[in-house]
């Protein structure tokens, strides 16, 4: 396939022409101009993440300290792994986003990209925290590089990461797609998997503050969800080679493997020895998932039957919100940030 052709970084033969610019193959300036965007929803985005603004270290993780120690086994090995799970993939985002911006012609939207990566550096950093905060420096290397030794974390790991490495090592518009529809199970699949564990301690009053940190995670992975759909439903507009019936049915088996390979994940984490959780309830959200995915690309959905939130698990979306719960553990400072509104998400 044809290969794209990375962007220039100083161009003064650029065009500034709305109606001539591109996602891809396009002739960018590189100028950031705020007042003249071709994508109009950039606008609304770009003012949802820089409101988003949160500092993890100012939440408070003191009950946690008490709470890891007093974790039942299989709470602690699940809590354990997916936060080793979610620690690498919001460090493989802040290293790929810069990968796929050098090819992304419309300013405007690199503007958003260079926001996603920083805000995805600062989950890491909320992650170091946590473990800073409540494990030793021995049980925060071993939390931080399971994946090394537990061949099931290490194939979560690779399914993301060899198709990142796909457009990495060969970098066509066919491969730019597939990075972006990856990216987008990533973000609303895999995320919001491993936040409903975290959540779900939170229902039974353990561990709050790393809920609370996973709120305001939550909150941004929602906005940098929005902006992949929105770039794919941009390139199926722009592209429409790379969205034939024949492409379109292989981005949605890569969101039913993406699936099936969570579900699989969850058995191994979970299964039914979570208190508060069935494997039938983890299984049944995460194919309400990947169809309400399906959807939100235009799609046909995956599963027939789950094209609503399972009942039993609404708690998720009611726990998501970092406005709505007040706790004791929970002060003021942190409060402030609630001048951001929540993204319903019906992506």
């Amino acid at each position: 396939m044809e290969q794209l052709k990375r962007k220039d970084l100083f161009n003064e033969k650029g065009d500034i022409e709305l109606n001539k610019r591109r996602m891809i193959n396009g002739n960018t300036t590189n100028l950031n101009d705020f007042n003249n965007m071709k994508y109009t929803w950039v606008s609304d985005w770009y003012r949802q993440a820089m409101n988003n603004f949160w500092i993890p270290e100012e939440i408070n993780l003191t009950q946690d300290i008490k709470d890891y120690r007093n974790l039942e086994p299989d709470e602690k090995a699940a809590y354990d792994k997916i936060l080793s799970f979610l620690i690498f993939l919001d460090s493989l985002q802040t290293a790929n986003l810069p990968s796929i911006g050098e090819y992304i012609t419309a300013n405007e939207i690199n503007l958003c990209l260079t926001i996603q990566a920083y805000q995805e550096a600062i989950h890491s950093q909320s992650y170091g925290y946590i473990l800073d905060t409540i494990c030793s420096p021995e049980e925060r290397s071993e939390i931080l590089y399971q994946w090394k030794d537990d061949p099931v974390l290490l194939a979560r790991n690779k399914f993301i990461g060899d198709k990142y490495n796909d457009f990495y090592n060969d970098r066509t518009a066919f491969n730019l797609a597939k990075t972006a529809i990856a990216n987008y199970i990533l973000e609303g699949i895999y995320f919001y998997s491993g936040f409903m564990f975290f959540y779900s301690l939170g229902r039974i009053g353990k561990m709050p503050g790393t809920v609370q940190e996973i709120r305001y995670i939550n909150r941004d992975e929602n906005t940098h969800l929005w902006l992949f759909r929105s770039i794919i439903l941009e390139l199926k507009k722009e592209e429409p080679e790379l969205f034939t019936a024949e492409n379109i049915e292989l981005y949605r088996e890569m969101i039913r493997q993406g699936v099936e390979e969570e579900i699989k994940w969850g058995k191994y984490v979970i299964g039914d020895n979570i208190k508060g959780l069935s494997m039938n309830m983890v299984e049944d959200y995460i194919k309400y998932l990947g169809n309400l995915r399906c959807k939100g690309l235009g799609f046909e959905p995956l599963y027939e039957g789950y094209d609503k939130e399972p009942d039993s698990m609404k708690w998720v979306s009611e726990y998501s919100d970092p406005n709505a719960i007040k706790t004791d553990f929970f002060e003021a400072k942190v409060s402030a940030y609630s001048k951001s509104s929540v993204i319903e998400d019906d992506l």
